[in-house]
């Protein structure tokens, strides 16, 4: 099946779970910036949950479905409408040959994702879908989608395309949804929890205070590459000369400036700048829900907090699988 572009929004891009297993080559992670919204959206329409989305940010896109299928839209709230009619989310959702989809402003949250039943059909480049768009490869065409392309989506797997049909041909649709105010958060001010940083003890004690107990706003600056923090600077004891050295996904530096940036999912393969902390994985998607203007407050937590928080949200997606799977059983 494909799916005509009519207005690609401001960035819409195709992501999965990231390019992983390529840093060492300097190729970024890319990938979608909420996994969990990601995750679910896939789970929804029978794919595998490490499958390719769409990713629309901020403002959303048009698109003309030319086939029976469906859909899921997790993530940010983008005021989306199927054919004028407001479409719910986190739930599977039937579109039919013909039917327009239409996001518009984002109301709360930045990101939403949409899952199409088998996937989008695009080249894995170095084993992943997800766009890089500096480098120009993966996704579709290695860029974001623009008015008249044409997405194709991937085959389901026989009991999945059963499936699917159930749905399609109900009289009603689907009235459950997903709880995933459990997993996400789409405040305007976030509390966002990290671990100490390798370098955390070189910072001055009053800028130490300050980066807990007060809080910052996201600029207009902020990207797929890193969110960058408007605020209380955070300055060093002394002048200190770091070696380049790896970085990951929520890693939070602080540059000469001593405004904080936390890397994100498009992020460098190494940094020099001194890592006042570390957010947790757990927190990554309500971060990246995160707008321009939005503000965190940063907590810190144990090591034993953040690895139980991650088992508790994955515990919790084991569970949401087994309950759409059990909702598919009964349509």
């Amino acid at each position: 099946m494909t799916i005509l572009v009519l207005d690609g929004g401001l960035l819409t891009t195709v992501q999965d779970l990231g390019r992983n297993g390529s840093q060492k080559f300097g190729v970024i992670v890319s990938g979608a910036m909420d996994t969990y919204s990601t995750r679910i959206a896939n789970l929804l329409v029978g794919n595998q949950q490490d499958e390719a989305v769409l990713e629309i940010t901020l403002v959303g896109t048009k698109l003309e479905f030319e086939k029976d299928t469906v859909i899921s839209l997790t993530g940010a709230d983008l005021q989306a409408k199927l054919n004028e009619e407001t479409i719910a989310m986190w739930r599977p959702v039937t579109v039919k040959k013909g039917d327009i989809l239409t996001c518009g402003f984002a109301i709360e949250g930045c990101r939403a994702y949409l899952a199409l039943a088998g996937g989008v059909d695009v080249p894995v480049v170095m084993g992943s879908k997800s766009t890089y768009m500096a480098a120009g490869i993966g996704g579709f065409e290695g860029r974001p989608l623009q008015q008249g392309d044409c997405v194709s989506t991937g085959s389901c797997q026989t009991d999945t395309e059963e499936m699917i049909n159930r749905i399609i041909h109900r009289s009603t649709p689907a009235t459950w949804s997903v709880p995933a105010s459990s997993l996400i958060k789409l405040h305007k001010n976030q509390t966002i929890r990290f671990l100490r940083g390798s370098e955390y003890d070189a910072f001055a004690e009053e800028s130490r205070k300050a980066f807990i107990t007060e809080s910052y706003t996201l600029t207009p600056q902020s990207n797929r590459m890193g969110v960058r923090l408007e605020g209380p600077p955070v300055q060093l004891k002394e002048k200190l000369e770091l070696l380049s050295e790896g970085v990951t996904y929520g890693t939070i530096q602080i540059p000469p400036n001593g405004k904080p940036i936390v890397l994100m999912a498009d992020r460098q393969t190494t940094g020099g700048y001194p890592k006042i902390g570390q957010v947790i994985t757990a927190d990554l998607s309500s971060l990246a829900q995160c707008k321009p203007g939005d503000s965190v407050q940063f907590i810190e937590v144990t090591l034993e907090d953040a690895e139980a928080e991650l088992l508790r949200k994955e515990k919790l997606i084991e569970e949401i699988q087994i309950g759409i799977k059990q909702k598919m059983l009964d349509t």
